[in-house]
């Protein structure tokens, strides 16, 4: 047995009804941070940056010293 679609115009308009649906379930996994990086990030200032630069070992005590002594003034 067959839906009624509304005289035919059901069928027109549910690809835009679908759209919307699918816009409203990102925007709410969005909002929710479900499953994704976004949702576990920070925001990291630059001495956080330097710190974790020197811990790898990326610039070595000089540099270190330098570059915070800028970040500080």
């Amino acid at each position: 047995m067959m839906h009624d679609w509304g005289g035919g115009w059901g069928m027109i308009l549910w690809p835009f009804y679908l759209v919307i649906w699918l816009a409203i379930i990102a925007l709410v996994i969005r909002w929710t941070g479900v499953g994704g990086q976004g949702s576990s990030r920070t925001t990291s200032t630059a001495r956080d940056i330097l710190d974790e630069r020197f811990a790898r070992g990326e610039i070595d005590d000089e540099e270190y010293e330098k570059r915070r002594r800028m970040l500080e003034s």
